[in-house]
């Protein structure tokens, strides 16, 4: 059986023909280009498609993951800030061109899934995956079945708050959210704050710094970037030890750009995670992510087969 996995992005469309045990058979990426508008990013998913779907080749279904809030139950994407798309029908728009059952799942679900099937979580029914990139998402896994809640809008984890009173204002609009503290985005703030306060950082131009520069300087033992790291791990710790006590998962999986850090940056979010669980018996491995940058097309390919299999 073959199935059409997509990846939809701010800054790349992805999409491969994949069969059901995980092999991607071919493979193509685009530019979003999100602001040439909706009907152009569509046209460019249509296009990529085409590119991996030999005309004389059935496909059982496809499944894309896309950014964002929106309901799987019909495929519509309520609200993407990274596309500027609101209330698009997606699914209903592929259905049509294609004439195939089409499913449409948030990225963080989406990987979380494909993590489970194909990557780091073979062998659990109780797991936690977490993003840690531009922003912090996230996806559950518990009595191997993916957790979705009541709207589709479940397992936002990157929006539980970590810091009430003092924390900075996150893209959600609330203030002190995990990913205001933790994500690559925020970690190139603090890089920038530190900066204002005329602390002596190692970056000749702070405006333009990233996550990978803090680490990079970390990594070679520079106290500013690895104080503004530490206290990313710190609050990732403190959410980590949150989804423990909430999920009672055998396994968090930790993936998205900001874990391509080294090793000492893990063991300091592992480190402090213990420090907060409320017993040894919470205490179950954080690993890294296994799947690398085809997570989201293999969690789409997870994501069509779930959703076939249950319709």
């Amino acid at each position: 059986m073959v199935y059409i996995a997509v990846d939809l992005g701010g800054t790349n469309i992805r999409a491969a023909r994949c069969d059901a045990a995980g092999r991607i058979l071919a493979r193509v990426g685009f530019p979003t280009r999100p602001e040439e508008g909706v009907e152009a990013v569509i046209a460019r998913i249509i296009r990529a498609i085409r590119e991996v779907w030999p005309a004389d080749e059935p496909v059982e279904a496809m499944g894309v993951g896309v950014p964002g809030p929106l309901d799987p139950r019909t495929g519509v994407v309520l609200t993407a800030p990274n596309l500027g798309w609101e209330n698009v029908p997606l699914a209903d728009r592929l259905r049509e061109q294609f004439r195939v059952p089409c499913f449409v799942g948030n990225d963080a679900n989406l990987a979380a899934l494909g993590e489970w099937q194909y990557g780091a979580g073979c062998g659990h029914e109780h797991l936690v995956y977490l993003t840690i990139s531009t922003g912090i998402g996230g996806g559950v896994i518990t009595h191997g079945v993916l957790l979705e809640g009541a709207h589709g809008l479940g397992a936002e984890l990157g929006h539980i708050v970590v810091e009430a009173r003092n924390g900075p204002r996150c893209g959600c609009g609330q203030t002190g959210c995990l990913e205001a503290m933790a994500s690559g985005t925020a970690i190139a703030r603090m890089a920038r704050e530190a900066w204002a306060r005329g602390e002596p950082v190692p970056w000749p131009d702070p405006s333009v710094v990233t996550a990978a520069d803090v680490a990079e300087a970390a990594t070679e033992g520079d106290p500013v970037a690895s104080a503004i790291m530490d206290r990313a791990a710190f609050y990732l710790g403190v959410g980590i030890a949150s989804f423990w006590h909430i999920f009672n998962p055998t396994l968090i999986i930790l993936g998205g750009g900001v874990m391509k850090t080294g090793d000492w940056f893990l063991e300091k979010i592992r480190a402090y995670a213990r420090e907060r669980a409320m017993t040894p018996d919470y205490i179950t491995p954080i690993v890294r992510a296994a799947l690398g940058d085809d997570v989201g097309l293999l969690g789409a390919l997870a994501y069509a087969r779930m959703r076939l299999s249950s319709s």
